[in-house]
């Protein structure tokens, strides 16, 4: 009997789940590892970009901008003007330098992480950005004066009655944004939409 199954093969049975191939298994699992590879490539793709314009930005500034008259983009409205800032956004916390650094590197691991199980493409350009302007600022506290831990970040985007930032500020205020809707759209880093 056994040999004659094995010869014609057992017939279906309806609601029997049907056998999986292991090579098919094998070559799904592949696929989608490739694609969580190509979306840890878009992260730190993105990641790179926006910590080397702020880098680049910040060093423009420091050496043709600190120590002069601000520059004006579009009249009152927009100018460029170097300043050192110890706080966090607005200035606010000048005394907690330190809680700001220790947040920007706890943030960088997270995010790092998180990489492993992502698979989502607007996930990895969210968080890329974040990673971009953490490690911006956290380079900031870390190699600018008065010393480790406590430098002052370079800020130099001044719109008219709002706070002065820089590039790596803009890039986590969009990142955060992206995160924002992309949750309220119940799109999560492994790929998976889910409604509430």
């Amino acid at each position: 009997m056994a040999e004659a199954e094995s010869i014609i093969g057992t017939p279906d049975v309806e609601g029997a789940e049907p056998e999986q191939d292991p090579q098919a298994e094998g070559v799904q699992g592949d696929e989608k590892a490739a694609k969580g590879s190509r979306k840890i490539v878009a992260l730190f793709t993105v990641a790179a970009v926006a910590y080397a314009l702020d880098l680049i930005s910040k060093m423009i500034v420091v050496a043709k901008l600190e120590h002069h008259e601000p520059i004006e983009i579009i009249g009152d409205w927009l100018r460029f003007e170097a300043i050192r800032n110890a706080g966090a956004a607005f200035g606010m916390g000048q005394a907690f330098t330190v809680i700001f650094t220790c947040i920007a590197a706890a943030v960088i691991v997270v995010i790092v992480r998180l990489a492993r199980k992502l698979y989502s493409l607007p996930w990895a350009i969210a968080l890329g950005l974040l990673l971009g302007g953490a490690l911006g600022n956290l380079t900031d506290r870390l190699f600018r004066a008065p010393g480790v831990f406590e430098g002052h970040v370079v800020d130099f985007i001044a719109p008219k009655n709002f706070a002065v930032f820089n590039l790596a500020d803009s890039a986590i205020v969009c990142g955060g944004i992206l995160i924002v809707i992309l949750s309220f759209k119940g799109l999560d880093p492994d790929g998976t939409v889910h409604k509430d």
